[in-house]
């Protein structure tokens, strides 16, 4: 079954926004111990870069393992 390249991008957004309140959550209960003290406005700026970051790591990725699946006979 071969994925489109709107489900190749559809499929990581909805893991990354449903892992986006993960991050958030993680950064505030975590970042404290370390001695890295943000507000919530810099932990949900932070949690956006990275949204974004994993969203194309995702997107880059599934594109390759589609067309190396489409080479093998």
């Amino acid at each position: 079954m071969k994925q489109s390249r709107i489900m190749s991008l559809v499929e990581p957004v909805a893991n990354v926004v449903v892992g986006y309140g993960v991050t958030v959550a993680t950064q505030t209960l975590i970042f404290p111990v370390f001695g890295l003290h943000t507000s919530l406005a810099q932990n949900l700026k932070l949690g956006a870069v990275f949204t974004v970051v994993s969203i194309a790591r995702s997107y880059v990725l599934r594109r390759l393992f589609e067309a190396i699946q489409n080479r093998i006979p």
